[in-house]
């Protein structure tokens, strides 16, 4: 079993200037800023004191050596996106660092959250418990291994006063006798959550976003819902109807107004009563489920009660609400229970991470956001306000289901039933589909049940994707033990369409062994799959 050791060096950045720390051990200071250690059992806790001071990050680093045949596994901060695998070490020159922390060693790419390490035999895995008060990520260099803490608060440093930020509990392991990389993956993953929030009974239905892309309606919803609950047959546990994006009002345009986002607490002309359609799909024998966008500001909203416009940011016409703002978060949950006095028994809370942030999870890299912004409450770290933002969506359901698509993994989980763990698959392009729902599944399913139900997002069943592609992806998601949603395009359903969704509803009704990708170590898109106890080759093409 891997023991955690206390860093070699730790150092701390403020106002722009790193300072290393000096101390050994449990305790590192420099002047008032201290970082403290503290070891229980399997966990290593990191405890930081700046008064005085906006701090932005904390580095730990430890002396370590790795052999040449190591590869390594990074994760992501939100979704994945197709760029998942297991790598060979591509260090890089960092510039020198000025200021009083000496030179960089090269380095490779970071990995938000945690980091495994396989020379294929011994596995080694290095993360931070799923909850942080930070943003988590793992660099390795020629040299040894980092922990980059970042504390920010918006695009600056945070102002923690007196108080004690308790940043984050470090834990690492390595691969039991006879365990290979994928169940240390997975015995990892539990390590990291050991109190994840998960579905009563295993999740499956069909969406509408991969045949309308936001040109529904309720004919059109329930049209879809009446086709597809013909095909299933299981009272003890019904499908999912997800009405996706484009059910609510869209703001008006006028002289005086500028146009902003939607009002989600209404159903447009093409919808009218949203409780009156999540009643009908009951009856269709289907659970309702509705689609929301929780910090997208409208025109009537006040610009103190909104972030920032920062400066890379993208689309002028979108604002968004500052989650540190009480009222904000009260709005929010008022908005969450609302759905659920309409009857819905699923909400999926999209955008996030975007609208917190400006920016998609790729784009994350050296630093989350544009520097030089902050939410009105400077005194509590990014990573804090997006827990307080996902508890009060938790807390505005009391019975339904809540799955997070564009939301930051490690927060979501022990909240969230279910997470979408990777970018948009489509209903237009078999080559995106492959990318974002093949590569997801197979570096990101063992946080499925760890986590939380772990959703690889849909089958985009339409007459532009072959059915010979499609027909192996939806045999891969219904026997993988995840989540299947299946948006269906009613002219791309014939019999043999129907004859496979029937035996793929049937399969992800109920429990079944998690699959697992044979060739992962060396294909980012896995071909060869166990699923079931089942070796099972795909084609993907």
């Amino acid at each position: 079993m891997k023991v955690i050791r206390f860093p070699d060096a730790v150092s701390v950045r403020c106002s722009g200037e790193w300072i290393s720390l000096t101390g050994s051990t449990e305790t590192w200071k420099h002047e008032n800023v201290q970082v403290k250690f503290e070891l229980n059992s399997e966990v290593l806790s990191l405890f930081v004191d700046a008064p005085g001071h906006e701090l932005e990050f904390i580095k730990c680093s430890w002396k370590q050596t790795y052999p040449a045949t190591s590869k390594f596994l990074t994760d992501q901060w939100e979704r994945s996106y197709g760029d998942l695998s297991w790598e060979s070490p591509a260090f890089t020159t960092s510039p020198p660092v000025t200021g009083t922390v000496a030179t960089t060693p090269a380095v490779a790419k970071r990995s938000p959250w945690y980091l495994l390490i396989s020379d294929g035999v011994l596995t080694q895995a290095y993360g931070v418990k799923t909850g942080a008060n930070s943003f988590c990520s793992w660099q390795i260099s020629a040299e040894g291994l980092e922990l980059i803490l970042d504390t920010n608060s918006g695009g600056a440093g945070v102002l923690l006063g007196e108080r004690t930020l308790h940043a984050a509990d470090i834990i690492t392991t390595e691969s039991l006798n006879g365990e290979n990389a994928w169940h240390t993956d997975i015995r990892f993953c539990k390590m990291m959550c050991p109190n994840p929030r998960l579905p009563a009974k295993p999740v499956y239905g069909i969406n509408d976003w991969y045949f309308a892309y936001g040109n529904n309606s309720r004919d059109l919803i329930l049209e879809h819902t009446r086709t597809m609950a013909n095909l299933v047959n299981n009272p003890s546990n019904p499908p999912f109807s997800v009405i996706d994006m484009g059910w609510s009002v869209k703001p008006a345009k006028t002289e005086d107004e500028y146009c902003w986002g939607d009002d989600f607490t209404l159903g447009n002309d093409k919808f009218g009563d949203m409780s009156a359609i999540a009643s009908e799909i009951k009856s269709l024998g289907m659970r309702p489920g509705i689609w929301t966008r929780p910090l997208l500001a409208n025109a009537k909203d006040k610009p103190s009660s909104l972030i920032p416009i920062r400066r890379d940011q993208k689309d002028l016409k979108e604002r968004y609400l500052d989650p540190t703002i009480p009222e904000n978060l009260q709005r929010i949950g008022n908005i969450i229970s609302l759905y659920e006095a309409w009857g819905f028994h699923l909400v999926k809370h999209d955008y996030t991470s975007y609208d917190f942030f400006g920016r998609w999870g790729f784009e994350m890299s050296e630093t989350m956001t544009v520097p030089g912004w902050h939410f009105q409450d400077r005194s509590i770290t990014n990573a804090e306000i997006i827990l307080f933002l996902y508890k009060t969506i938790r807390a505005g359901s009391l019975d339904m289901y809540l799955i997070g698509c564009n939301t930051f993994s490690h927060l979501s989980a022990g909240i969230f039933e279910l997470n979408r763990i990777g970018d948009d698959t489509s209903g237009n392009e078999w080559s995106r589909t492959l990318k974002m729902g093949v590569n997801t599944l197979g570096f990101r399913l063992p946080q499925h049940n760890t986590f939380y139900a772990a959703d690889g997002d849909c089958v985009g069943l339409t007459t532009r994707i072959p059915w010979e592609k499609n027909k192996q992806w939806l045999r891969l998601l219904a026997e993988s033990s995840a989540p299947l949603f299946i948006s269906a395009q009613p002219e791309a359903l014939g019999e043999e369409q129907k004859h496979y969704i029937r035996e793929a509803f049937k399969a992800a009704a109920k429990v079944q062994p998690l699959a697992e990708p044979i060739d992962w170590l060396t294909n980012p898109r896995p071909e060869q799959w166990k699923l079931n106890g089942e070796r099972v080759t795909f084609y993907w093409g």
